[in-house]
């Protein structure tokens, strides 16, 4: 059975436009064109409603910083080989993704850091995973960049969840395959978000 957009939305209950950045991002298998309708696989859509929570409390921080973004523009539109992203796609390479999470973003820097881990996540799935925040930089505007981090993990796939471990570090993949392709809603009014890792509940969308 295939749902439009709309109806996958509702059946996650998230806003439609928010469901599309799953699909702009290249996050969801098995989608197909009706016209000018995306359809959705009934399946893929029962997955993600069902997706397990974040497990927060296994992290020692007792809060940690979210990296929400959008679908990456210029994988959306073809151009994969272009520089100056700020988003996610499940076609591009690690070391693109590596680049466009390492900011600038507005953020408290030394809180992002504190948290020792900075997931990235789509509509609130996490796609990616950041370590090495050790270090920070600022434009003197408010934003601030993370030249030394790391991509520990990400994902190609958000309903299998397909996972590749990227981090040199044994610790740092252990933490990344904890996190990848769950669920961590968070609010924020900007692109980073504060989550308390010992709240069982976490904020909503």
């Amino acid at each position: 059975m295939l749902l439009t957009t709309g109806q996958a939305a509702a059946e996650l209950g998230m806003a439609i436009t928010t469901f599309r950045r799953l699909v702009h991002a290249h996050l969801i298998p098995g989608l197909t064109n009706r016209g000018v309708r995306v359809m959705v696989p009934l399946e893929a859509v029962q997955v993600l409603s069902s997706r397990y929570a974040a497990p927060l409390h296994s992290l020692e921080a007792s809060e940690i910083g979210v990296l929400r973004v959008e679908a990456d523009r210029r994988a959306r539109e073809g151009n994969v080989g272009n520089t100056g992203r700020t988003g996610f796609s499940a076609t591009l390479q690690a070391g693109e993704i590596q680049e466009a999470m390492r900011g600038w973003w507005r953020c408290d820097a030394p809180s992002v850091a504190a948290g020792g881990v900075l997931p990235v996540t789509v509509s609130g799935y996490v796609v990616a995973v950041l370590t090495g925040l050790e270090r920070w930089e600022s434009n003197g505007r408010g934003r601030h960049a993370f030249p030394d981090a790391v991509l520990a993990g990400y994902v190609t796939d958000l309903v299998q969840p397909v996972i590749h471990l990227t981090a040199p570090s044994a610790a740092d993949r252990s933490t990344a395959e904890l996190l990848l392709g769950s669920r961590l809603p968070s609010h924020s009014g900007g692109p980073i978000a504060y989550v308390s890792t010992r709240n069982a509940d976490c904020e909503g969308l």
